[in-house]
């Protein structure tokens, strides 16, 4: 049975920045969001109507990255200063500044447990900070040009960054050895980001693409060819179902990755998108853009994904470990089995401006736009004319009929086995049974007495 997803829906636009919105983040209560900007100030907006936002100065240049502690009690920033600050989301816009790099820094990024912080640099470094006290732990260095992202896994074993090097590079945090380098050949990754299942990362890539690798088999597994312009950052529904994204074609869209295909279009932004986010739940999803605006919302899809996350993370094994030498473990998509394809029988686009409720954008009505059928420039999707539900039953024909061929090569492995010890046991009795009972020809007559 195919069911239609709901729209998205526009719930509040903010505006207040001077310039180009660079970074946007949910707190974990959802009752805050904060923003950085090209115009030096960060800002903390209240999502209720009724209460004011507060302006954060003290950064002497561009805002470059923004992100809450988990728990919600900080927020840190990081600038082309060279300095990242830790804020207290209040009135009294309370902060601690540190020197970080010996250059830009790029963005900034909290482990899962709010103790240690990891930046990234045009000095060519990614280093690692304990929030406590701000205090220096190790720096990695790799890289031979700008880094524009770094991140930590779910679990905080691991680091991933992006460089204008063309390069992604994933690092262990206890031996602070790069594991693997994914390379890239036509641009360079602007973002990179943990699936929460912490076994694929996502990069959004200014050759207009949006790629996903596994880090277990280091093989990638999906590729969306779906903007056009350069994609400057994602972020990832918390169920991992979706992934949502931002570019310099002035939209935002949101990708299916268990479908493997794009969900919607939306437009609001007059200019390019410069950063999205979910929050901590999948209720909400933000947008920022180079036209001073902040766009949240309401994804409305969160209650149909709830109900399968228990099973939408990729397949992994208990303790996966991420060297080159293991066998690939490739999977065309990922997250669970492959249900029906959602999408919409027409081409059609939807004006969230149609009720009274939701705002204009600058005299732009912010739309979403849906894909009459999966993008053909969407890699690892089924052929478009197979009916969905058909699509669903070959694939899992398909596997079956895999596991039924493994199954048959390892029997035959089995019987080829079996057959040499039967030939080896009836070789050794034969030879028994030669050393018992001698042939006539060799025996020898008794001596009569």
């Amino acid at each position: 049975m195919i069911s239609a997803l709901p729209d998205p829906t526009l719930e509040r636009n903010f505006k207040g920045h001077k310039d180009a919105v660079t970074s946007v983040d949910f707190s974990s209560n959802l009752k805050q969001i904060a923003t950085s900007s090209a115009d030096c100030s960060v800002m903390i907006w209240n999502m209720k109507p009724q209460r004011r936002a507060y302006r954060f100065d003290g950064h002497e240049d561009s805002v470059t990255s923004i992100q809450f502690s988990p728990s919600g009690h900080l927020v840190a920033s990081c600038s082309k200063d060279k300095t990242v600050r830790l804020w207290v989301p209040n009135m009294k816009a309370q902060s601690t500044v540190f020197k970080a790099h010996t250059a830009t820094v790029r963005s900034v990024n909290f482990s899962a447990d709010g103790q240690n912080l990891v930046t990234a640099s045009d000095d060519k470094t990614v280093k690692v900070w304990g929030v406590h006290r701000q205090k220096f732990l190790f720096s990695l260095s790799q890289h031979i040009n700008w880094v524009r992202c770094a991140r930590f896994s779910p679990d905080s074993r691991l680091v991933i960054s992006s460089s204008d090097d063309k390069t992604i590079k994933l690092w262990d945090k206890n031996s602070r050895e790069c594991i693997h380098s994914f390379c890239e050949h036509a641009g360079y990754a602007t973002h990179v980001d943990f699936h929460p299942s912490g076994t694929c990362i996502a990069a959004a890539c200014t050759d207009k693409s949006v790629k996903i690798w596994d880090i277990r088999s280091l093989k990638m597994l999906q590729h969306y060819q779906v903007h056009n312009g350069a994609v400057n950052s994602l972020s990832f529904h918390p169920s991992g179902n979706f992934l949502l994204t931002a570019s310099n074609d002035s939209t935002t869209k949101i990708l299916d990755l268990v479908e493997g295909k794009l969900l919607f279009t939306l437009h609001g932004h007059q200019g390019p998108v410069n950063c999205v986010a979910f929050s901590r739940t999948g209720e909400y999803f933000s947008s920022g853009g180079s036209d001073e605006q902040v766009m949240v919302w309401k994804s409305n899809f969160d209650e149909t994904s709830d109900t399968a996350s228990d099973t939408a993370r990729v397949q992994q094994s208990t303790s996966p470990t991420y060297q080159a030498s293991e066998p690939a473990q490739t999977a065309a998509k990922i997250g669970r089995p492959p249900r029906a394809a959602i999408h919409p029988n027409t081409h059609r686009s939807l004006s969230t401006s149609s009720t009274s409720t939701q705002p204009k954008v600058h005299g732009v009505e912010p739309k979403v736009h849906y894909p009459a059928q999966p993008s053909p420039q969407v890699s690892l999707v089924l052929e478009e004319s197979a009916p969905p539900g058909l699509t669903t039953t070959l694939e899992h024909i398909m596997g079956q009929l895999d596991i039924l061929t493994q199954t048959v090569s390892i029997l035959e492995q089995r019987l080829t086995l079996t057959e040499d010890k039967l030939k080896e046991c009836l070789q050794n009795q034969v030879a028994s049974h030669a050393q018992t009972f001698p042939d006539e020809a060799s025996w020898t007559s008794a001596a009569p007495y």
